[in-house]
C-alpha cells in the first residue's frame, strides 16, 4: 500500500509518544495511535502495523491523516461527540413519576419497570423505551412503586385520639408500683401445622432442609400478658377468643398472677370482647362487679394498638419461638412455656421511649388545638 501521508515526527514528539505508551494511563485507544505513530515513524507500512498492533487498516491509514493534517494532538484525541438526545425529557420523566404513583393497572398488584415503560410509550411521542431508562428515573427520583409498607392508619384523628394516646403514655410514664400494676394485654391467631416429612439436620455446607408439603392440625389462640416495669409475661392458649375467654384471663389476672394488688390497669385495645360486659356474661353479678372494681382498663386509639407493648411482646415471641412448624397444641404449650420461663428469668424488659412530649413534638398535626395556636 502506497504511503499517501508520511509520518516525520520530530524528537519531542518521539519522546511524547514513548512516554505516552509507557504510561498506558491515556487509555486504550489513544495508546494504539500513539503506537501507529511511532512504527510509522519508523519506515513501517500500513500492513505491517495492521500486523504487529491487531487493528485495522482504516484505524492507520485515519491517524497517519490526522497527523499529516492537523498534528499531534488531533491524531492523538477522539473528536467530540454531540452523543444521543435522552429519550426521557422533562415532560416524560413528570408523566412517569405521576405515573409511578399512581394504581396499578387492572389485573396488576403493582407498577413493574416493564410495565411502566410499555404504558410511557403508549401516553407519549416514544417509539420505544427500555425498563433500564425507567429504573434510572425513578432511582432518581426517590420512587420505588413495587415496595409496600404496612403501617397503621388511624381513620380518626383528633381530640379522641390523642387523649387515649396521652392516657397510655402516661401509664408508661409511671414509676412501677407493685399494687397498681400496669399490664398490657393483646392476643392473636395462631394455626397449628405438622410435618409430612422428617426435616434433615445441617450438615457442613448444607443448610436445614424441610419439605414444602406441610399438614393444617387446625387454629388456636393466644393470649399475652406483660408487665413491662416488673419483667413479666404469661402466654395463655385457648380454643378460642370469645367474651368468656377474655373474662377468664381477666379473673385470672386477678385471682392468680396479682391476686395482691389494690387495682390492675389493664392496656388493651378496642376488640368488642375487651368490656367489662364480658365479665358479666362469664361470672355471677357479685364476682363479676368484684372483677370490676379491680380492674381499670386503658384502651388504645382505634387502629392504633401499637402503642399497645403487649403486640410488641407477641412480635418477640413470634421471632424467637413460633416462627416454624408446631403441630399440636401441647407441643406448643410446652415451647411457649419453656420461651416465657426464659424471659421472666431474665426480667427482660421493653425499652419504650415515646412520651407525651415525643407525641406533642412530633405528631403535632394530630392534636386540634396546639400550643402555638393558643
Amino acid at each position: 500500500m502506497a504511503k499517501k501521508y508520511i509520518i516525520d515526527l520530530t524528537e519531542v514528539e518521539r519522546e511524547t509518544l514513548i512516554e505516552l505508551t509507557r504510561k498506558g494511563k491515556p487509555g486504550a485507544r489513544k495508546v494504539k495511535r500513539a503506537n501507529i505513530l511511532l512504527l510509522a515513524n519508523q519506515g513501517k507500512n500500513d500492513e505491517e502495523i495492521v500486523a504487529l498492533l491487531h487493528t485495522s487498516p482504516s484505524t492507520v491509514m485515519r491517524t497517519r491523516r490526522k497527523f499529516v493534517e492537523s498534528g499531534l494532538t488531533f491524531a492523538l484525541n477522539e473528536r467530540s461527540r454531540a452523543g444521543r438526545l435522552p429519550k426521557i425529557d422533562d415532560k416524560v420523566e413528570t408523566i412517569l413519576t405521576t405515573l409511578a404513583q399512581s394504581r396499578p393497572p387492572a389485573g396488576r398488584k403493582r407498577w413493574t419497570l416493564q410495565l411502566l415503560a410499555d404504558r410511557l410509550v403508549t401516553l407519549t411521542h416514544l417509539e420505544s423505551l427500555s425498563y433500564e431508562s425507567v429504573r434510572l428515573v425513578l432511582k432518581k427520583n426517590d420512587l420505588k412503586p413495587w415496595v409496600r409498607q404496612k403501617w397503621c392508619i388511624p381513620t380518626v384523628i383528633g381530640a379522641e385520639f390523642v387523649w387515649l394516646m396521652e392516657d397510655i403514655l402516661d401509664l408508661y410514664a409511671e414509676s412501677y408500683r407493685g399494687d397498681y400494676p400496669v399490664i398490657c394485654f393483646d392476643e392473636v391467631p395462631y394455626q397449628l401445622v405438622s410435618e409430612t416429612r422428617k426435616p434433615l439436620p445441617p450438615q457442613p455446607g448444607k443448610p436445614a432442609r424441610y419439605d414444602y408439603e406441610y399438614r393444617r392440625e387446625g387454629t388456636c389462640n393466644l393470649f399475652m400478658f406483660l408487665e413491662p416495669l416488673a419483667g413479666w409475661r404469661h402466654v395463655k392458649v385457648t380454643d378460642r377468643r370469645t367474651k368468656q375467654d377474655f373474662a377468664v384471663c381477666m379473673n385470672e389476672l386477678i385471682e392468680v398472677h396479682r391476686p395482691g394488688s389494690q387495682k390492675v390497669r389493664v392496656v388493651l385495645d378496642n376488640l368488642n370482647t375487651h368490656t367489662p360486659a364480658s365479665l358479666y356474661e362469664r361470672y355471677p353479678p357479685a364476682k363479676a362487679r368484684h372483677l370490676v372494681q379491680k380492674l381499670e382498663f386503658h384502651h388504645t386509639p382505634k387502629h392504633s394498638s401499637w402503642l399497645n407493648m403487649a403486640e410488641v411482646e407477641i412480635s418477640v415471641l413470634n421471632g424467637q419461638c413460633l416462627d416454624r412448624r408446631i403441630g399440636s397444641r401441647k407441643k406448643l404449650e410446652s415451647e411457649i412455656a419453656a420461651w416465657e420461663n426464659d424471659r421472666n428469668t431474665g426480667k427482660a424488659t421493653i425499652d419504650w421511649r415515646f412520651t407525651i412530649p415525643n407525641a406533642r413534638d412530633k405528631l403535632v398535626k394530630l392534636y386540634p388545638v396546639s400550643d402555638d395556636n393558643r
